[in-house]
């Protein structure tokens, strides 16, 4: 397996969120999914990728932690 940055993903109960993408970046998570399908132990749906990529790009962004630690300081 590709040394993805997502790997592992949780089960979790989702919330429905519908939103439109535009087709390349359709057509780059389908390929996405394939890659990190590709060692056969579990397959994954594109759908399946959005939320644990915001979920990691939110997590390593460096300007947003700050924001979301003064917004719990805030409390």
């Amino acid at each position: 397996m590709s040394a993805l940055k997502l790997a592992g993903l949780q089960d979790d109960t989702p919330v429905k969120m519908t939103v439109e993408l535009p087709a390349d970046v359709h057509r780059d998570l389908v390929l996405y999914a394939e890659v990190l399908s590709g060692d056969g132990n579990r397959v994954y749906g594109p759908a399946q990728l959005v939320a644990p990529m915001l979920n990691r790009f939110m997590a390593t962004d460096r300007s947003f932690a700050a924001a979301k630690a003064r917004q719990h300081t805030a409390r």
